[in-house]
């Protein structure tokens, strides 16, 4: 069983067509508010997290859209038209986030028709995963929380209470410690390769890359969600996004970047390598 063939669509081509256009955001914001009595718990007492939930899909971070609250720095603002943002890419303005000097360089030459990773199939990695059109199931005990993503059949388990190891080996999803704050669960992810953009347009991160997450269960149906990104080499501060998932009726269904990847096979996409080694921070314990 598959979705139907517009949900199907071969990333890669959506990402080219992404990375040289910016929809018009929606001023719709996520949802807030505490937990409500109705969420129910498990025998620990902690709010129910599981189920298959909906993200907003999120191919640009910058900007405000469905339940999705961005974040741009100014001249840019995350209410920004098409057409504003086109005029300030014109004018040799790029830097929407607060970049640092090779953040910004990064950026303002990525073009993802010369070779975009997922183009290849190879793992989104995990805010990018997130950030997907697809649903996604929690899993949740007292002792773990496993993520099952529906693009590519991807997992990430997190140990909940677990400190950080003496030594992480760089991954594309990274290596993440989880903790309750209350009612919410915070998930910390370190550890990256490097290898991996943040959201579809292309943002980019270093292997020093460090995410927060967190979700709470607003009620029966919806969970609050943030992201907070933070990278002394691509960034000069910490941002952050907000976005509300919804719960959705039926089950994951199976995902295969690999089958059919005629733009690949074909030529329409240029084959991935690996950035070099001077693109990269030192992968020791941050």
């Amino acid at each position: 069983m598959k979705r139907p063939a517009s949900r199907l669509m071969l990333m890669g081509g959506i990402i080219v067509m992404l990375a040289l256009s910016v929809s018009r955001p929606s001023t719709q914001a996520p949802a807030t508010g505490t937990t409500t009595s109705t969420v129910a718990r498990l025998p620990d007492g902690k709010p129910d997290l599981r189920g298959i939930w909906m993200p907003p899909y999120v191919p640009d971070m910058t900007v405000n859209r469905r339940d999705q609250r961005g974040f741009a720095v100014p001249p840019f603002s995350t209410d920004d038209t098409a057409q504003k943002r086109q005029a300030l890419y014109a004018a040799g303005n790029h830097a929407e986030l607060p970049f640092t000097e090779w953040g910004l360089k990064d950026w303002s030459t990525y073009d993802a028709a010369t070779g975009d990773y997922t183009g290849s199939c190879l793992p989104f990695g995990l805010q990018r995963s997130i950030n997907a059109p697809y649903p996604f199931q929690i899993m949740q005990d007292e002792r773990y929380v496993a993520f099952l993503f529906e693009i590519n059949t991807w997992h990430h388990v997190v140990k909940i209470g677990a400190e950080w190891p003496k030594e992480i080996e760089p991954t594309w999803f990274g290596a993440s410690i989880a903790r309750w704050d209350g009612d919410t669960l915070v998930v910390e992810t370190r550890g990256f390769n490097g290898f991996t953009r943040l959201d579809t347009v292309g943002h980019p991160h270093s292997d020093a890359l460090h995410l927060t997450q967190t979700f709470r269960r607003l009620d029966a149906r919806r969970m609050a969600y943030s992201v907070t990104v933070e990278d002394a080499k691509t960034y000069t501060k910490p941002w952050t996004n907000e976005r509300t998932f919804t719960l959705l009726d039926g089950p994951l269904l199976e995902y295969s970047c690999e089958e059919n990847n005629k733009s690949l096979w074909e030529g329409r996409i240029k084959p991935w390598t690996p950035p070099t080694s001077s693109s990269r921070t030192s992968t020791e314990q941050r």
